[in-house]
C-alpha cells in the first residue's frame, strides 16, 4: 500500500460522510422551517394603532394586541372623580389614580385608561358596571376594579396591567410601543 492510496481513501471518506450530512441537513429542514411562527403570529407583536375619535366619555372599546385583549375607556368627570376618591386603604395594589389615567398632551384631555382585559385572578374578561368608583366587576370570582384598573377587593391579587401605549395625536393611539421614546 501506497501513502497516495491512503490520502485518496481518507478523502473518499471524509467526501461520503459530507455528502450524508448535506443530505440529512436536507431532509431536516422542512421539519425545522415549520416550527417557525408564521407572518400573522410575527405580526401580532408589533404597534397597534386605534383610531379613538369615535370613543365617547364613559364608553369603552376593546383592542387586540399580541393576541391579548385590552380595554380602551374614555372616563367621564365623574368616572376620574370617583376613582380619584378611592384610598389607598380601599385598595389591594396600591397606585395613585393619575398614574393609570393618560391622553394626549393637552392636559384637558387626560381622560384615558388603557388597562388588560383579563382579570389578573383567573384571566377572565370583567364586566363594566356603572355605578360609582366600580368600574369592572369579574364574573367568574367576584374580583371588583375601579375604572383605572385598580384591584378594590375580590381575589385578583394585582391591579389590572397597562401594556405600553402611547398618544400620537388626539385621536390616535398606539399600544405597543415604548412611551419614553415619545
Amino acid at each position: 500500500m501506497t501513502s497516495d492510496e491512503t490520502t485518496r481513501r481518507d478523502f473518499i471518506y471524509v467526501a461520503t460522510g459530507m455528502l450524508g450530512v448535506v443530505g440529512v441537513a436536507g431532509l431536516a429542514w422542512p421539519f425545522i422551517d415549520q416550527m417557525r411562527p408564521d407572518a400573522a403570529v410575527r405580526a401580532a407583536g408589533q404597534p397597534v394603532e386605534i383610531d379613538v375619535s369615535s370613543v365617547e366619555p364613559g364608553s369603552a372599546i376593546i383592542v387586540t394586541w399580541r393576541g391579548k385583549p385590552y380595554f380602551v375607556r374614555r372616563l367621564t368627570d365623574a368616572e376620574i372623580t370617583a376613582a380619584s376618591g378611592v384610598t389607598v386603604d380601599q385598595m389591594k395594589d396600591p397606585q395613585p389614580a393619575d398614574q393609570r389615567i393618560g391622553g394626549p398632551a393637552d392636559e384637558a384631555k387626560k381622560d384615558w385608561v388603557v388597562v388588560a382585559a383579563n382579570c389578573t385572578h383567573l384571566g377572565c374578561i370583567p364586566k363594566v358596571v356603572d355605578s360609582g368608583a366600580d368600574g369592572w366587576h369579574c364574573p367568574c370570582h367576584g374580583s371588583v376594579f375601579d375604572f383605572t384598573g385598580r384591584i378594590l377587593h375580590g381575589p385578583a391579587p394585582i391591579n389590572l396591567p397597562q401594556p405600553p401605549h402611547v398618544f400620537a395625536s388626539d385621536t390616535n393611539l398606539i399600544i405597543g410601543t415604548d412611551t419614553a421614546g415619545a
